[in-house]
């Protein structure tokens, strides 16, 4: 997948709008005309290439379209959350190549399912763990670039602790996630405890694979986040569902129905063997423990 997941609200709120449109049986000149603006330029809207929608040109559109006060108020709210979602660009320096398109596919979702072999996810990391992660990763870093790739991990983290519609989080790491340490027995003391911590919140699951239920699948799998885009008013998805997996050589985008079906039954055979939340949480603060007493 080549599209940058940032263009996904303006996409949606474009889809709208052309369909506003075309139900009041205005042409793209028409309407263009209607709120003093070009054709060319009513069109790149209703595509969601337009970086920035003017708020008089959304509100006189909904006039012209007639929308109601609810679908105008999601339009507002598409609007907001276009502009919103391309704050990761400021890291640009600092992002590694490809992963902008991930940034802004994670901005957008409204839940997220991921299975993490080896590490924490970001989406969980302490920021002196995200610092023991990112130090291995990039070793040739100065201290601003690296303390600019934790605050890049750590804002992404927004996403999921903000008040106002948080995503929804499901998490399946591996035991060996708790037993690699990163960063010294402190660090991973404190990790962990936030990792439980975090699993009490209403909208995060976190579940542990133990080593003693072997290889559940019973085939090698890396680490992997299903994003889903959540439904519009009609029940219609906004976006299909994309699957993210990160390996040695680079990074997949996958979108293909039977290839995104494939991985959710994998996280769900995934989660059948998992520990349930509470036990998962015990573990977690058992092994906290036994790094406290090193």
């Amino acid at each position: 997948m080549s599209e940058d997941g940032s263009t996904l609200a303006r996409r949606q709120l474009g889809k709208y709008l052309r369909t506003g449109r075309e139900e009041c049986g205005l042409t793209l000149h028409q309407a263009a005309e209607l709120i003093e603006r070009s054709a060319s330029t009513l069109q790149r809207i209703e595509k969601g290439v337009v970086s920035h929608l003017r708020g008089a040109d959304l509100e006189a559109l909904s006039k012209i379209y007639e929308f109601d006060a609810d679908h105008a108020a999601a339009m507002n709210g598409l609007a907001a959350q276009a502009n919103e979602q391309s704050w990761w660009r400021e890291y640009g320096d600092v992002i590694p190549n490809g992963f902008h398109i991930y940034a802004g596919l994670e901005a957008a979702a409204c839940k997220l399912a991921t299975y993490e072999p080896e590490f924490v996810p970001g989406l969980l990391q302490t920021s002196a763990y995200a610092s023991g992660v990112i130090r291995a990763a990039y070793p040739e870093d100065c201290a601003e670039e690296h303390a600019r790739r934790v605050h890049f991990r750590m804002r992404r983290q927004a996403r999921i602790t903000r008040k106002y519609k948080p995503a929804t989080l499901d998490v399946i790491v591996r035991e060996s996630v708790l037993r690699g340490v990163v960063g010294g027995p402190r660090v991973m003391a404190t990790q962990l405890k936030h990792l439980s911590d975090m699993g009490t919140r209403s909208n995060v699951s976190v579940r542990v694979l133990p080593f003693s239920v072997g290889s559940p699948l019973r085939e090698q799998v890396g680490p992997f986040v299903v994003l889903e885009f959540g439904a519009d008013q009609k029940g219609r998805q906004i976006e299909p569902p994309v699957v993210y997996s990160e390996s040695y050589i680079g990074e997949l985008y996958l979108s293909k129905p039977h290839i995104v079906r494939r991985y959710h039954q994998a996280y769900g055979c995934l989660q059948q063997s998992s520990l349930d939340a509470v036990a998962s949480r015990e573990l977690l603060r058992q092994v906290a423990k036994e790094y406290g007493s090193w």
